[in-house]
């Protein structure tokens, strides 16, 4: 994914038009070696057949595109990035690579989507003990291990995500410092949800189970991201903040999780409080 090559049309009648553009795209700080990485995968349109050479591109209002050219409104610049992000996921990574604008939003995307996923994972694990039903989920057998495995796999298959968007060293080799630290903290957050699940009653813990997952792979996201950016750690206090900010964001996602997989809704709404 970080090695595919990604093309991004400009499109511009006018000089300074295209100048706008392209000082959006690669910021005045970017360093010279990283300035001419992203040129390389930029292309300005000249002709009618450039379109078809360009994966996505920018065009200055006014002029007419294609549906994969974006209008470029240089006083709401994020509202084209969100565009483009929620257009192709498939070149999150290429993007936030190459295109300095497009790293921050990939990185909190992938946070949240990894966040959801393992989210999603947990509350499955638990409907077969909070549900019952005659016929078991196979993978929900020794959920201890199951659980905390596809975590933490799942949460390392972030970190590499995030390095690549990053721009920075990708593998085991080279992040075996960062898998440490989330395998070090893998049973932590399992003990958190089995011990908050234990606390209430039947059904009230899918919601809780599934909040908890969500904000420690939320805040092992954000860490990560932090060491990529600024080479440290958060802090505990940190920590705690990002914790309690994700639990609060993530309880509509995971209530409709537990909605989607029960098909109670009334039943998710009533203990999306707890």
């Amino acid at each position: 994914m970080a090695e595919r090559p990604v093309s991004m049309g400009v499109l511009a009648a006018q000089d300074d038009a295209y100048s706008r553009i392209l000082s959006f795209l690669i910021p005045p700080e970017t360093s010279e070696a990283k300035a001419q990485q992203s040129f390389r995968s930029l292309l300005r349109v000249a002709e009618e057949s450039d379109f078809g050479r360009c994966d996505l591109g920018l065009a200055e209002l006014g002029l007419p595109h294609p549906e994969h050219f974006y209008g470029f409104d240089e006083r709401l610049p994020s509202a084209t990035v969100k565009l483009i992000l929620d257009d192709h996921e498939d070149l999150w990574v290429p993007l936030a690579r190459r295109f300095m604008p497009f790293r921050e939003p990939v990185i909190q995307r992938i946070i949240w989507k990894i966040s959801k996923e393992n989210a999603y994972f947990t509350v499955a694990t638990a409907i077969p003990n909070i549900v019952p039903s005659i016929i078991s989920v196979p993978w929900a057998v020794g959920e201890f291990a199951s659980d905390s495995a596809f975590l933490t796999m799942n949460q390392v298959r972030m970190a590499f995500l995030i390095a690549a968007a990053s721009d920075s060293d990708i593998g085991y080799k080279r992040q075996r410092a960062q898998i440490g630290s989330i395998v070090a903290a893998a049973f932590g957050w399992r003990a958190i949800a089995r011990e908050m699940v234990s606390k209430i009653p039947a059904g009230g813990g899918l919601v809780s189970k599934g909040m908890i997952s969500f904000a420690g792979t939320y805040v092992v996201g954000v860490g990560l991201d932090r060491v990529m950016r600024f080479g440290r750690h958060l802090t505990r206090e940190e920590k705690r903040r990002h914790y309690a900010y994700a639990f609060e964001r993530g309880r509509e996602a995971v209530q409709q999780i537990v909605e989607k997989l029960t098909g109670r809704g009334n039943s998710a709404s009533k203990v999306s409080t707890v």
